[in-house]
């Protein structure tokens, strides 16, 4: 396995003419899985998150000049970039006027489509759970649960205070230990 190179090392390379190449291929190694989850979290699909996940790293490589902060910020600005995409795509699944929730029925839909066989019961149930939640406590919650970031760097992430961020998350963790509660034994 590769090492692991700082944001510093990597935001240093990004900077330095001649090595944007082999900067930005750091950035993806080190990056690229973690951002595919979250998108994939946000969007469902494979095919979709795949498609999210290259726009985002074009956004990243195109708008890499105008990123100027610190290497600690560089992880917050990517998945800045990756949630904003993965919105984006939800909202072009929309209809114009249409709220951007109204797109999880679709997303439910594309979730029991996908081919379960690697899928057990408990992540199905969890999947479908938070697909019943509002697309921003969604989106708090995977931030928060999967991607183990901490308040600040949600905060950072979407422009949201952190009392906004805990709210968000208190309300969609009772949400979901409602629905799994409900349906646990129906599935």
């Amino acid at each position: 396995m590769p090492p692991i190179h700082s944001d510093a090392t990597i935001l240093s390379m990004l900077r330095r003419r001649g090595d944007e190449e082999k900067g930005f291929r750091l950035l993806t190694a080190k990056y690229g899985q973690s951002l595919y989850w979250h998108i994939r979290r946000t969007v469902i699909g494979h095919d979709d998150a795949e498609d999210v996940l290259q726009e985002t790293m074009i956004q990243i490589f195109c708008h890499l000049e105008t990123f100027k902060g610190e290497a600690s910020q560089l992880k917050a600005w990517i998945f800045r970039i990756a949630t904003n995409e993965a919105l984006m795509h939800l909202r072009r699944q929309t209809r114009l006027f249409e709220r951007i929730d109204n797109v999880n029925p679709l997303l439910l839909a594309r979730l029991q489509s996908e081919d379960t066989r690697s899928a057990d019961d408990a992540e199905r149930l969890l999947q479908e759970a938070l697909l019943k939640l509002p697309t921003q406590q969604r989106i708090v919650f995977n931030m928060r649960y999967f991607d183990d970031l901490s308040y600040q760097e949600i905060s950072e992430i979407t422009g949201k205070n952190i009392g906004t961020l805990k709210t968000n998350y208190h309300y969609a963790t009772a949400r979901l230990k409602q629905f799994i509660s409900e349906n646990h034994d129906t599935q």
